[in-house]
């Protein structure tokens, strides 16, 4: 049975922490590996297994974390009106959106002018939170079914003939747009499918009330958990729909797995869907009787993963800072106009792949105690209304 901590189920945030240290090795690898500069990690005909690993493992984070959202939301609301619930969830979401474009935008570019806005997973989650302000009050079924329609029907959207538009990226589609002399935008977390992740894992929710039994509910997640796995292998070797970039046989069995295992994430197609959130389920599943030190270490981040995530990233720029410097190339080379890996001027900077390791390392046990302090606060401060919304 799933021990609750402060009213807190620890499998959940075992996950949720888990989710956020494993995205800061992306990060880390963006703004330090020296390869990051020059080609795709996940390129059949140019990568290896260390790095492809290293970027094909942070796949799961996106969905992980939308999929959580979904749950804690449902959670949540359990000791909320309808009423009450929608208005968090607006304000809450509101929130995320704002803090994207500004304190989160401003942590990855350094750049005081604001000359590159990205919209990426906290403006999704905002987003589909203000989406989720109104469908929490359909039947549980018509939730489900929602999500689904989403989930599975949303690659139909590619066939649509649609010029290229922010309002349509913002929908359905990866894009940039040069809106001024000064001024470019990025959609790479599209409203479609996001908002079917958050809302398929309210409706999961619900398997978390009391009164459902741990031992039906892990035996649930691990029918559907299998059956999705295997539903990603089936429409990914079809190679049809839900697959936008179809895998290719390569001369080396390695390279064709590589292909194979690399869906579309920028939008998430159908089958990157099925592949991430299969192994969440099992994971959840497994993760009901686990406990101990590891388990206490990973749910520390878990307990407190807004709070982790703004942090994290100002702490890996600012570092990015220092090692540009030391390598000669600058720390101004940092203040970017743009997405890191995408500035030439940084063409030969950073290292190899194990000190990205241990730069990750280093970041993590950093954080850990000003993410368990401010976790106690949270703990001990549940008067201070504030505080949900970090």
């Amino acid at each position: 049975m799933n021990k609750v901590t402060s009213n807190r189920i620890l499998s959940l945030d075992l996950l949720k922490g888990l989710v956020m240290v494993i995205m800061a090795l992306d990060h880390t690898r963006d703004y330090f590996h020296n390869a990051a500069f020059i080609f795709d990690p996940t390129d059949p005909l140019l990568t290896d297994v260390p790095l492809y690993f290293t970027r094909w493992i942070t796949h799961y984070c996106a969905p992980a974390f939308s999929f959580l959202a979904g749950i804690s939301a449902y959670l949540v609301g359990r000791r909320k009106s309808g009423r009450a619930l929608s208005s968090f969830l607006l304000k809450r979401g509101l929130w995320l959106v704002i803090i994207e474009i500004t304190v989160v935008n401003f942590s990855w570019y350094f750049d005081i002018h604001f000359g590159f806005v990205s919209l990426l997973v906290i403006w999704s989650l905002g987003i589909s939170m203000i989406i989720l302000a109104a469908l929490i009050h359909l039947p549980s079924k018509m939730i489900l079914l929602f999500s689904l329609i989403i989930i599975f029907g949303h690659n139909l959207l590619n066939y649509i003939p649609v010029e290229k538009s922010i309002l349509w990226s913002m929908l359905h589609e990866w894009n940039s747009f040069v809106l001024s002399d000064h001024l470019e935008l990025l959609i790479a977390y599209p409203i479609i499918p996001w908002v079917g992740v958050m809302s398929l894992g309210y409706y999961f929710g619900s398997f978390y009330n009391k009164n459902f039994e741990p031992l039906k509910r892990q035996q649930l997640f691990l029918r559907i958990g299998f059956l999705t796995v295997l539903l990603f292998v089936l429409v990914r070797f079809i190679n049809q729909y839900g697959n936008p970039n179809h895998w290719k046989s390569y001369e080396t069995i390695q390279q064709t797995l590589f292909s194979f295992f690399d869906p579309s994430k920028y939008p998430p197609s159908l089958s990157y869907l099925l592949m991430t959130l299969g192994p969440t389920l099992l994971f959840l599943a497994y993760a009901e009787k686990w406990k101990g030190k590891v388990v206490e270490f990973f749910s520390v981040f878990g307990r407190v993963p807004f709070f982790y995530y703004i942090i994290h990233i100002y702490v890996i720029h600012l570092f990015a800072l220092f090692v540009a410097q030391i390598m000669g190339f600058g720390w101004q080379k940092m203040i970017l106009k743009g997405w890191v890996t995408d500035s030439k001027e940084l063409a030969g900077y950073g290292v190899d792949l194990w000190l990205v390791y241990l730069i990750w390392i280093g970041v993590i046990l950093l954080l850990y105690p000003l993410c368990k302090k401010f976790g106690t606060y949270k703990v001990n401060h549940k008067e201070k209304w504030w505080l949900s919304y970090f």
